[in-house]
């Protein structure tokens, strides 16, 4: 069972560490996603102040799991009217705890909180060849929205009824 709470910024170190976890292991797999300075400890820091991430614990208390949930974003989807929507970013796991539900515990977490808000969709994007991860998100229920091109890259956009 986890527990599913916003981070606090006592937390930030431990939620940097499964964010850093995650970029090195995409990295170590040639699948390099986020930027270092994406997930600096600084960066971090700033963005749980902000009240922006949530996390994902054990019952030990550990931090196992992470998201970042946004109300807005300009740079993905410019055309979404504000208060339409939740977004997802940076979820991310711990590699020991890969494959046992975390981030489909993060990403109901964030349906539920989304629609609690009155919000109709949660929306979130991913690099678009990134076959794993987007069978993770249509086999939750999210449904491909469109794909964009930001520079060389094509991202896949998804969106999910909340029910709100």
């Amino acid at each position: 069972m986890l527990d599913i709470r916003q981070a606090a910024v006592a937390d930030a170190p431990q939620v940097a560490a499964v964010l850093q976890e995650a970029a090195q292991w995409l990295a170590d797999g040639g699948r390099a996603l986020w930027v270092a300075s994406a997930v600096s400890d600084e960066r971090v820091l700033r963005d749980v102040a902000a009240g922006l991430f949530f996390a994902a614990r054990d019952k030990g208390g550990e931090i196992v799991g992470v998201a970042r949930f946004d109300l807005e974003d300009p740079y993905f989807w410019p055309e979404i009217d504000s208060g339409s929507s939740a977004f997802i970013h940076k979820l991310a796991v711990r590699r020991q705890w890969a494959g046992q539900g975390v981030s489909a515990a993060l990403l109901a977490f964030a349906k539920a909180r989304a629609e609690s808000m009155g919000l109709p969709y949660l929306r979130l994007d991913c690099v678009a060849d990134r076959t794993a991860l987007r069978t993770l998100y249509e086999g939750f229920g999210f449904t491909l929205h469109s794909c964009i091109q930001k520079g060389s890259v094509a991202f896949a956009r998804y969106e999910l009824r909340t029910g709100a």
